[in-house]
């Protein structure tokens, strides 16, 4: 239950990097091969194998595009702008989905036999005659939505053509359901970000952690030229959805639009614990060449900052707090979700009376210490505040811990709390709610059921205060 997907994206993301990471962690090959036949595409074939990257063995994604479908997304010297022949009658734009280089030690082509454990070829290069298909938006909506893939994967792959899809509307000035994709229609792209969901959905983790991209610098060739990095598309992502970013002097695009619509989709924290123990560890390779190996690292930990609680222990939190007398309501009551989204412990609004008796609210947020920088750039941005107070504040805390029990009302989320040599037991808020709209009864009556049930299932345990 406390496991967390921690991406480690020191030479960037994208869409194959994290595809390979993930498979690497343990995610079920077969099943991903299954789920992307079922997507209906034709013009590639899917493969993974194992690659030395600077020594170190990696796993490798790749979609091998056919002749029809082939794009200049590993060509270097195309991508940099440098003087390079072509048989091709138009420009291309790259993918947007691989990165960086490979050096193969052996690879698993499998013609979709899935007789061996290390045969994954996976075959889809059926001769057409339309060459590089740009799909809108809705028509790859239509594509997933008709796939064997489950409904959490589908969900999943949506929200990243989502993220993707209003990125690249706000770059080239139209609106979301008029942009054409042309690298992310790609068959290359519609697979990667398939897989991608395929394989997070399959691992089961419900926490990820993204706390910085690193990328490159200089600029990258797309079909309409020569741009700079990050992309546009990318920083569209990378603004919206608040994710750090730091920038590196080595030339190059480490940080695709796809690579970042996954970290902006799946990500759901931006800071590691303290203390952490790792499980298990993916490495991904990318394969552009660059002056830094293209490995996108990802790990399964355990978070071991969580110290056990005693019922006298004394943490720190830090209270930040601002006056607001000029914002709308509406405003301020999507200031407090993104707060909480961004793991705020808790958020009030207080009434106060300003200068010049002008009504207004006083907004109090408590948080870690470690996420103070956070919380004050989403008021900052999300309010008209110009200034906030912080206060590093010492509280003491009863010792927890989260419980479920299934009763004959059903499943009940509840905490146990110690109180000197007693324990008392409270159902959970969602929990109960859940009930009551399933039993279609007052919430308050759905919370004394759920009392009453926990109060029997625990009335033999010796010297407990159930209340």
């Amino acid at each position: 239950m406390d496991r967390k997907l921690y991406l480690e994206c020191y030479s960037g993301i994208s869409g194959d990097m994290t595809v390979a990471a993930l498979l690497d962690l343990g995610a079920d090959e077969h099943k991903l091969m299954h789920a992307l036949e079922s997507l209906g595409l034709d013009g590639y074939t899917a493969s993974v194998s194992r690659v030395k990257k600077s020594g170190l063995d990696a796993c490798d994604f790749a979609v091998n595009l056919d002749a029809a479908h082939e794009n200049h997304d590993h060509d270097m010297a195309w991508l940099h702008g440098h003087s390079h022949e072509h048989a091709h009658s138009h420009e291309h734009a790259h993918s947007h989905d691989h990165e960086h280089d490979h050096d193969h030690e052996h690879s698993h082509e499998h013609a979709h036999s899935h007789e061996h454990d290390h045969e994954h070829g996976h075959s889809h290069s059926h001769e057409h005659g339309h060459h590089h298909e740009h799909r809108g938006l809705q028509e790859i909506l239509t594509i997933i939505q008709n796939s064997s893939m489950t409904d959490h994967a589908k969900e999943i792959a949506v929200r990243i053509f989502g993220i993707l899809a209003e990125a690249e509307a706000k770059a080239h000035g139209v609106p979301k359901e008029k942009v054409h994709f042309h690298e992310v229609g790609a068959v290359d792209s519609i697979v990667d970000i398939a897989a991608a969901a395929i394989c997070l959905d399959d691992l089961g983790i419900e926490d990820v952690i993204v706390p910085v991209l690193y990328e490159g610098c200089g600029h990258v060739r797309c079909q309409h030229g020569m741009i700079p990095v990050p992309v546009p598309a990318t920083l569209n992502i990378i603004s919206e959805h608040r994710i750090p970013l730091h920038q590196t002097d080595v030339k190059g695009e480490f940080v695709t639009p796809t690579g970042a619509a996954i970290a902006a989709a799946a990500a759901t924290e931006f800071h590691l614990p303290e203390r952490y123990t790792v499980e298990k560890i993916g490495l991904g390779a990318g394969k552009r060449t660059y002056e830094k190996p293209s490995i996108l690292r990802a790990m399964l930990i355990v978070p071991s900052d969580k110290k056990k609680i005693s019922p006298q222990n004394h943490d720190e939190i830090m209270k930040l707090e601002c006056n607001i007398d000029d914002c709308s309501a509406e405003a301020i009551a999507y200031c407090m979700e993104r707060l909480f989204e961004a793991g705020a412990r808790d958020v009030c609004y207080t009434p106060v009376y300003m200068k010049k008796n002008r009504p207004a609210y006083m907004i109090s947020v408590i948080c870690s210490p470690s996420d103070t920088e956070q919380m004050e750039q989403i008021l900052f941005r999300e309010t008209s505040t110009i200034g906030i107070r912080r206060q590093r504040m010492e509280r003491t805390v009863l010792e927890r811990r989260n419980q479920t029990a299934v009763t004959p009302l059903g499943e009940i989320a509840f905490k146990v709390l110690q109180v000197g040599d007693q324990l008392r037991y409270t159902p959970e808020y969602e929990s109960i709610a859940k009930l009551a709209r399933e039993k279609g009864i007052p919430f308050i009556n759905a919370y004394r059921m759920a009392e009453q049930e926990l109060d029997g299932m625990f009335k033999d345990c010796e010297g407990e205060d159930r209340r």
